[in-house]
């Protein structure tokens, strides 16, 4: 398998959170499945409804589908929607955070807890409280505190949440059309991993100037798909720019922030989501990301890829190897 390929091809996956556990890669994508429903800024299309769970021993290597490791009919508190999904491990349990509609049409996170990484997942009866939006990441320390980043505008209601209430009317403004850009969210999470124990707080990032990056910078500012890793004692928040479709990045001394813009990580790809993760294993770096190729440019059928990465001597990433021309 070329890092240009897909890590599977039998489904597809998208929005890949990669983690290594017990010496092991895995992989927790969300699984796009194909619809009728018509492309629209809500992204009904994205109609995913059940989460598998791969992993591999070796980048290239064999792939091993576990299976279905959580389903929309098992979660009492969702109506539709398993959008991107994260883990993460924590006093020997596995525990999925997942965005899903609730009964109202709300995006919130919700939260299942496994005894082994594969699952299967047992979800809590409830959303985690406190929580709105989508795109879930999750952070454990080295001090053992973990933390749930999440929130995408647009179709993941960012936009609705600017009072600290859910504001319908907000909707169709879809982002920011004036000063700071709109931020990721941040909070602390429980020791069971099950609740927040802080605020939710912005993940504020700055430009050269320290000032935040404003809602007009759309090749720079946050759109969805926060993740965050370590390197050398920095913490490294990644990003999507949505609608300019880049993958970014910016660094920091603390994991709440705020945060300085260090630049791209990824160039546009096919199709018209890019979301990511970013993570160490056997001694490389690698982006686990998706692209349209398998579907044939289909926004909603997507596949996830790998890239190798790498750091300069300031930690500036980039990629081991150029991009292709899409």
């Amino acid at each position: 398998m070329a890092d240009k390929d897909p890590i599977v091809t039998h489904v597809f996956t998208a929005d890949p959170s990669a983690h290594v556990f017990n010496g092991k890669l895995y992989v927790y994508p969300s699984h796009d499945r194909e619809t009728d429903i018509k492309d629209n800024d809500n992204g009904d299309q994205y109609d995913m409804n059940d989460y598998h769970v791969f992993s591999m021993d070796s980048v290239g290597g064999p792939v091993t589908d576990h299976g279905v490791a959580l389903k929309q009919e098992d979660i009492p508190w969702v109506s539709k929607q398993l959008w991107a999904p994260d883990a993460a491990e924590k006093n020997g349990k596995y525990y999925l955070f997942f965005p899903a509609r609730d009964k109202e049409g709300i995006f919130r996170v919700g939260v299942a807890v496994a005894d082994k990484p594969e699952g299967p997942f047992a979800p809590e009866p409830e959303p985690i409280k406190g929580s709105f939006s989508i795109d879930p990441a999750t952070f454990v320390d080295d001090d053992g505190q973990a933390y749930l980043y999440f929130g995408g505008i647009w179709g993941g209601q960012l936009q609705c949440w600017s009072t600290g209430k859910f504001v319908q009317e907000n909707y169709s403004k879809m982002e920011a059309q004036e000063g700071p850009a709109l931020c990721a969210k941040v909070a602390k999470l429980s020791e069971d991993m099950t609740s927040l124990t802080s605020d939710v707080q912005d993940v504020v990032i700055l430009d050269e100037e320290g000032k935040p990056l404003l809602s007009s910078d759309h090749d720079r500012r946050f759109f969805e798909a926060a993740w965050m890793h370590k390197y050398k004692g920095k913490y490294y928040f990644s990003y999507s720019t949505g609608d300019t479709h880049f993958l970014c990045y910016a660094t920091s001394d603390s994991p709440l922030g705020p945060f300085q813009y260090g630049g791209r990580i990824l160039e546009p790809v096919i199709g018209w989501t890019t979301h990511h993760s970013i993570v160490e294993f056997k001694g490389k770096w690698y982006l686990f990301y998706h692209d349209t190729s398998l579907s044939g440019g289909v926004n909603h059928l997507r596949c996830v890829k790998i890239r190798e990465i790498v750091y300069d001597e300031q930690g500036k990433i980039s990629l081991a190897e150029p991009q292709p021309k899409v």
